[in-house]
């Protein structure tokens, strides 16, 4: 073993920084959850009940299935 090259090692300070390397981490994986569950609480999921039927009904009538008249009344249905 060369104790020269022991010797030559020194610890110059560039490596005071590592402590910051798990926070950096932790901070990246908390905006990944947060990122996630703020998605779901704004209801990121297709809407469901009387939301998906009108958006339904609004997609027959702007295809021209159905004429504004029923539309209307339809829509006044659902309310």
């Amino acid at each position: 073993m060369d104790l020269t090259l022991l010797a030559s090692h020194t610890h110059d300070g560039h490596h005071a920084w590592w402590p910051l390397f798990p926070l950096l981490w932790l901070a990246v994986i908390a905006t990944i959850v947060w990122l996630v569950t703020r998605r779901r609480w704004r209801g990121g999921g297709p809407p469901s009940g009387p939301d998906r039927a009108r958006d339904i009904l609004a997609e027959r009538f702007a295809r021209g299935e159905i004429a504004g008249d029923e539309y209307r009344e339809r829509l006044q249905q659902l309310q």
